[in-house]
């Protein structure tokens, strides 16, 4: 695609092979859109004006100096975002900790892959989505997908599983789902009882790794104590998976000579994600497949930097290079870093939901920073959400276009994309890609670093702590992340340009990267792999009389998260441009409806209008509805925000819910 000058094109690349998305070819658009934002607003007498960037970030400086000095420093709180490159992430935690010395940061990417990071840290002692590179799925005889769609959300990456014995275990019928020699639909929520099913049909029918588990784990006596008791049979009745399908994937997964365990947002976004994906890795490891060449178990992130994005500092209870805050000697040594006292750091803060739900309230945050997130769409019960917002004192909001967040602000300041800065990103395999800067930005568009490095000056830091060129910000994150679990310290601006593949940790300019992870051994500190028991809890609400159907939550083909750039892509919004809800055509007949229809969705917490979406293949007790639209259309108003007791993150993926005709809706 080619616009004023920029041309959008796939190329050679290992993760995409040359192939693109319907987002990316179109992706082009939003850097010329009418609807980009140019120039900083401010909102005077409830309307959003167009001011001067000094006046904008003034008035910025000034609130929050006043509202700090009011109410102490964690009267300000940060939100961040997945998408933000590893050096706006960086800056950002280093600037809520520093420059506002404020506790209360946290990121979008508690929605996405908290769990899973949870549990590997559990499981292996470090997290890394993929540890090995993706081009291994080539050689995969068979892979288990658990709770992904990438035929949708990463088209590409789908070429990897061409010659693999694919199984996909998803409640829906998805297009991923279509190209499985084997689909297993359980009834949402009830993951960890699928996995014990599986792992009790691999011991029981004398299909265990005992070698490897005897060489390079711990703790699968306990485990099986508690897997014992879900023999196959058991399962079927809790999820709706036939035992024989049960035992089918362990046989498939024990006789391939090379097998994957992969998952994604399916099996984490639950209230209790972390154990299910616990569940799922205690599987591979029955199997003996992490940390064997030609074999593994990953999870395929969910953000354009998802991986990256969690690793320097965003996260309420992390420092740069996946250190924990609350670690004396990983504060030592970034505050030394940083050139201020260890002892000026705020301590670990609120996760993403509790900070917002803390927003306006007499011990929570009375303004707030907002970067890379459309939170009015994208967070749990987001019409609760949307109150918080509007009984803030002060809300900040850095975007590219004027999303339903940044329409609440009070200042929208306008930022630079993709094509017109320089930054890095790690993607789902742990590889750190240097995103160049192709085109100039629009005179009035401002980098986030910019943002950041100015508003820090303003707040009085000394000139030169918050560097604004994006090569000097990861040479400063190289120093920080030293040590650490994702070790940067020697990756380069240069190596990457002159096209190194370089995989953290990378822990000297000499070193070649780390491809693949655990081959020797795992992250623990005896270099052994850990099962994690884990047990059946099923939803955190389950159905009733007055909500008896179920509802999940995803993405689809032609839009990405909470669907503010794809919206404005007409080649995009041409074929999605609103709100739906796919419903078995039983179901929706019970309900009195048909195919076409405006439905209401309601839960506990609100109700959505979608159009219905009449699906054969989808279970009866369940409802799907996309989370891209806005206004009436948000799939949020309905989502639990029950959270994960480890990773915090919400319930997304299952609540109970009823259906209805719109008209019958006063």
């Amino acid at each position: 695609m080619s616009l004023d000058g920029a041309r959008v094109a796939p190329r050679d690349f290992p993760v995409n092979a040359g192939g693109l998305c319907q987002k990316g070819w179109t992706s082009g658009e939003l850097l010329t859109s009418p609807s980009r934002l140019t120039t900083p607003l401010i909102r005077v007498d409830g309307e959003l004006r167009p001011t001067t960037w000094a006046q904008a970030l003034d008035l910025v400086a000034r609130r929050l100096t006043e509202i700090r000095a009011a109410e102490g420093a964690d009267s300000v709180a940060v939100f961040g975002g997945g998408g933000l490159t590893n050096e706006k992430a960086y800056l950002l935690g280093k600037f809520a900790r520093v420059a506002l010395g404020t506790s209360q940061i946290d990121y979008n990417g508690r929605f996405c892959m908290s769990s899973a990071a949870a549990a590997a840290v559990m499981a292996f002692g470090a997290d890394r989505g993929m540890p090995f590179p993706v081009t291994d799925l080539a050689d995969a005889d068979a892979v288990l997908l658990v709770g992904a769609n990438p035929s949708e959300t990463m088209p590409p990456f789908t070429q990897h599983l061409r010659g693999a014995d694919l199984i996909v275990i998803d409640p829906r019928r998805t297009p991923t789902a279509e190209l499985a020699g084997l689909h297993l639909a359980p009834a949402p929520g009830t993951d960890v009882a699928l996995a014990q099913g599986i792992l009790h049909a691999v011991v029981a029918d004398g299909l265990l790794d005992q070698s490897y588990v005897d060489t390079r784990t711990n703790g699968f006596e306990e485990l099986w104590r508690s897997v014992a008791a879900w023999w196959p049979e058991r399962v079927e009745q809790i999820t709706g998976v036939s035992a024989a399908d049960q035992r089918r994937v362990a046989a498939k997964l024990a006789a391939a000579r090379n097998a994957y365990v992969l998952t994604a947002r399916g099996t984490e976004q639950h209230a209790n994600g972390t154990a299910m994906v616990n569940a799922w890795i205690n599987l591979a490891l029955a199997l003996g497949l992490p940390g064997r060449q030609g074999s593994g178990f990953g999870c395929l992130t969910g953000q354009g930097n998802g991986q990256g994005g969690r690793e320097h500092g965003q996260k309420a209870d992390q420092l740069p290079g996946y250190r924990k805050i609350d670690d004396p000697a990983a504060r030592e040594y970034v505050a030394g870093v940083w050139g201020v006292p260890p002892e000026s750091l705020p301590g670990p803060g609120r996760s993403a939901v509790e900070l917002l739900e803390a927003l306006g309230t007499d011990d929570g945050p009375s303004a707030l920073m907002v970067f890379g997130s459309n939170l009015v769409v994208s967070a749990p019960r987001a019409g609760s959400i949307q109150e918080k917002l509007s009984s803030l004192d002060f809300l900040v909001v850095s975007d590219l276009v004027l999303s339903e967040t940044a329409a609440m602000a009070d200042v929208v300041l306008p930022v630079t994309q993709w094509a017109e800065e320089d930054g890095t990103m790690t993607n789902l395999e742990g590889r750190i890609l240097l995103r160049r800067k192709a085109i100039d930005p629009p005179s009035g568009a401002k980098t986030d670093l910019y943002v950041l490095s100015e508003l820090a000056r303003r707040l009085g830091q000394p000139d030169g702590r918050f560097p604004s060129d994006a090569e000097t910000v990861f040479t400063e994150l190289r120093r920080a992340s030293k040590g650490g679990v994702a070790d940067y310290s020697g990756i380069t601006y240069d190596r990457l340009r002159d096209g190194e593949a370089l995989y953290w940790p990378v822990p000297s300019e000499s070193h070649p990267g780390t491809p693949r992870m655990f081959l020797d051994s795992f992250a623990h500190p005896d270099g052994r792999a850990r099962f994690v028991p884990v047990d059946h809890v099923g939803p955190a609400e389950v159905p009733d009389a007055e909500f008896p159907l179920q509802a999940t939550t995803g993405r689809i083909l032609q839009h990405y998260q909470s669907g503010a750039q794809t919206r404005l892509v007409k080649e995009l919004n041409d074929v999605a441009a609103e709100a739906f809800v796919e419903v078995h055509p039983d179901t929706a007949a019970h309900a009195g409806l048909a195919e076409g229809d405006l439905a209401v969705v309601r839960s506990r917490r609100g109700e959505t209008v979608a159009r219905v979406r009449c699906v054969p293949s989808l279970r009866p007790d369940l409802v799907f509805l996309p989370f891209h639209f806005p206004g009436a259309g948000r799939a949020n108003l309905l989502t639990n925000p029950a959270l994960d007791p480890t990773s915090r993150m919400p319930e997304f993926k299952v609540c109970a819910v009823a259906l209805a005709p719109a008209e019958v809706v006063a």
